[in-house]
């Protein structure tokens, strides 16, 4: 009797459909969200005058920074060193790595980034410094 109160008085045998068509009607969340680039600094495809002090991405998602990277190859493939990666402390979508002097050249960030729901995404883009 109490289940039939609960649903408005609907008999045993419609409960289960009643159920299932609130959950079918039901909004369902994004469980589908990746972290892809929104925005970079260097920008993507920008020529600069001066080597950059950082690389900064931001995504579209919260990234883990313990499952996340960012690399950065000279125009010779070689990867250059860079400092400790993080990410920045008022924004889980801003993934930071910082750079040492770049001299003239076209650069190559590569990053893979596993996003707060663990969804992982990976691209790369190219910037170039002209002096």
């Amino acid at each position: 009797m109490r289940h039939v109160a609960l649903l408005g008085g609907l008999p045993g045998n419609l409960i289960a459909p009643a159920v299932l068509a609130t959950a079918l009607l039901a909004p369902v969340p994004s469980a589908y969200a990746h972290a892809f680039l929104e925005r970079a600094s260097p920008p993507v495809g920008s020529e600069i005058a001066a080597s950059p002090p950082e690389v900064s991405i931001i995504f579209t998602e919260g990234v883990e920074p313990l499952f996340s990277k960012i690399e950065v190859d000279g125009a010779d493939g070689a990867a250059i060193a860079t400092g400790k990666q993080h990410v920045a402390p008022d924004n889980n979508r801003r993934l930071i790595i910082e750079l040492p002097k770049l001299p003239p050249g076209t650069y190559t960030v590569i990053w893979h980034v596993t996003s707060v729901d663990t969804h992982k995404t990976e691209g790369n883009y190219r910037f170039t410094v002209t002096h």
